[in-house]
């Protein structure tokens, strides 16, 4: 279908981001479905590129394993319809509140089967996790949005259920104080896997503490002390408040939604320079999401710094006008432009979602 293409095409798996929008004929993944391999002993899954997210998570709950990345479900946030696919989360590299404990999307990667822009079928990696050279093109693939190749299929690493979860919470500290408490609480050795804090409503500020019961109820007693001058932290056992931070549930609705990578300690600083912005802080302040008002130019708002904007949610008039990633630097332009030349020499694979607009370095 590729290689028979006379014109741009764009590539969907569940349409749950929005983003097929424009000109071009749609291609959907949705058609290549189900789990090819799953050796539960040896932690491995590989599964059709369309396989929506649901019947993936069914199937590894059932030998009480999972996707330790964390994926989020974009609907409820894009206000669209559909289920996420496998194939769509790996090309977005989406990875939620865990990922500060265990990596990425594109780090639990084996391998991966895809169709390039000139229908040419590559596969690269396999079944266990090796260092090799040349291209790794798993990774690259990995957070590409369609716009290299075509994913057809995925091999994954996948890791135990732990057998319990603790939630250190507390309300009302400021995003300052909140950030500071995320970072001492990263900087200690009790193995937080979520550090997050919800600037509107009550200011809550979470922790999360998962593995063996005995441990994880030590980990959350020292934390507690390590972090008493902050407040009194109460103690929630298996918390649906990291499924709704992982949905960003608390900025579904109107406005427009950023999300922001930044330096923790520099978050608060940089929220403040948007008056009335809903804010939602992940990874103990280095991702940021933020809700405000409709056609608000974020990166205008918050000018230069360390880090980059991505434009998630927003109209018609407002994409049109914005690019939906950060400008790049020249030299980082020219390599994407070259990856590009090779892999999708024809410029017929999602066309101009991730052409980048340049800036300073």
């Amino acid at each position: 279908m590729i290689a028979d293409a006379g014109g741009p095409l764009r590539i969907i798996g569940g349409g749950t981001r929005g983003l097929a929008a424009g000109s071009g004929e749609v291609l959907s993944t949705a058609g290549l479905s189900g789990v090819t391999l799953y050796e539960p002993g040896a932690l491995t899954l590989i599964v059709q590129a369309g396989t929506p997210l649901a019947e993936v998570e069914a199937v590894l709950a059932a030998e009480g394993q999972r996707l330790a990345f964390e994926p989020m479900d974009y609907p409820g946030l894009m206000g669209t319809i559909g289920a996420p696919t496998i194939g769509g989360i790996v090309a977005a590299n989406v990875s939620g509140p865990r990922r500060i404990a265990v990596g990425a999307c594109r780090d639990f990667l084996l391998g991966v089967r895809f169709v390039d822009g000139m229908g040419r079928v590559l596969k690269n990696g396999g079944r266990v996790m090796k260092n090799v050279t040349g291209y790794d093109l798993s990774r690259l693939m990995a957070g590409s949005y369609g716009t290299l190749g075509v994913i057809s299929e995925v091999s994954l690493k996948v890791l135990p259920i732990p057998r319990a979860c603790l939630t250190l919470m507390l309300d009302g500290l400021d995003d300052v104080r909140a950030v500071a408490a995320l970072s001492r609480a990263l900087g200690s050795p009790y193995e937080v896997t979520g550090a997050a804090h919800l600037a509107a409503g009550a200011h809550r500020t979470l922790i999360r503490l998962e593995g063996f019961e005995a441990s994880v109820h030590y980990r959350a007693e020292r934390l507690q002390r390590l972090l008493a001058e902050f407040g009194d932290w109460w103690v929630e056992k298996d918390s649906p408040a990291w499924q709704d931070l992982c949905n960003v549930a608390p900025l579904h609705g109107g406005g427009d939604v950023w999300r922001v990578s930044a330096r923790p300690t520099k978050g608060p600083m940089l929220v403040a320079r948007v008056p009335g912005a809903d804010a939602v802080y992940d990874w103990g302040g280095g991702l940021i999401w933020l809700r405000v008002p409709e056609g608000t130019d974020l990166r205008a708002a918050l000018g230069p710094f360390d880090g980059h904007a991505t434009l998630v949610r927003a109209g018609p008039g407002t994409r049109a006008r914005l690019s939906m990633f950060h400008p790049v630097s020249q030299p980082i332009a020219a390599i994407e432009a070259g990856l590009r030349a090779r892999f999708d020499p024809r410029g017929i694979l999602n066309p101009g979602l991730m052409t980048p607009q340049t800036g300073a370095a």
